[in-house]
């Protein structure tokens, strides 16, 4: 296990030397998608259509954070992750054509996200759950939101941060997954639990 602080944007090369296990800390650019945003930028690039933002070499954060708007200025109150999972069926292709340098989530992600990882040079983290708060604390400011339509939770919020972390590598461009591991065993002492039954 070892400890990086990566700034943005991040090389595929920095990328590719981390392993599960690592934990990582990041100043720089931030920025949040949930389910629709994700829709939508798919839907964008396919229809050849440009994002209104940059994620390549970036870090995307599956969070909805909550916001308060003084005066012209918007400050992130809590900042937590939501669950991945959710984005599973779709995460595959946002890699593939946007290029994100790490992924930042909640309960980990499955076989096509590690696939991609792997292929296209990008890692999954996670931050720990209950502590949005703390999340919050290492942003320095907003820098923009789009597609505000959405929703505050699901909008693109562009954030700078500063040591935004720890983020624990959990799935790596090695192929592997701290996630598919826990599984086995699960599965593995459930079959020892029932054998003796």
């Amino acid at each position: 296990m070892a400890e990086y602080h990566l700034k943005t944007p991040i090389s595929e090369e920095e990328i590719r030397k981390l392993r599960v296990e690592d934990v990582v800390y990041i100043t720089g650019r931030v920025i949040t998608a949930r389910d629709q945003a994700h829709r939508r930028a798919v839907a964008y690039y396919e229809e050849g259509r440009e994002l209104p933002v940059k994620f390549e070499g970036n870090v995307l954060y599956h969070c909805g954070p909550i916001v308060s708007k003084e005066g012209e200025e918007w400050r992130v109150i809590s900042a937590g992750p939501t669950t991945s999972t959710r984005m599973e069926y779709i995460e595959h292709k946002f890699i593939e054509y946007f290029r994100p340098r790490v992924i930042v989530g909640k309960g980990g992600m499955k076989e096509k996200t590690l696939e991609a990882l792997g292929k296209y040079g990008a890692v999954y983290t996670i931050f720990p759950g209950g502590l949005g708060a703390l999340a919050a604390k290492s942003i320095d400011r907003v820098v923009g939101v789009e597609w505000i339509d959405l929703g505050t939770p699901e909008a693109l919020w562009i954030l700078e941060v500063k040591n935004f972390g720890p983020l624990i590598v959990t799935m790596d461009t090695h192929g592997n997954s701290i996630h598919q591991e826990m599984e086995r065993k699960a599965s593995q002492n459930l079959e020892n639990i029932l054998s003796r039954l």
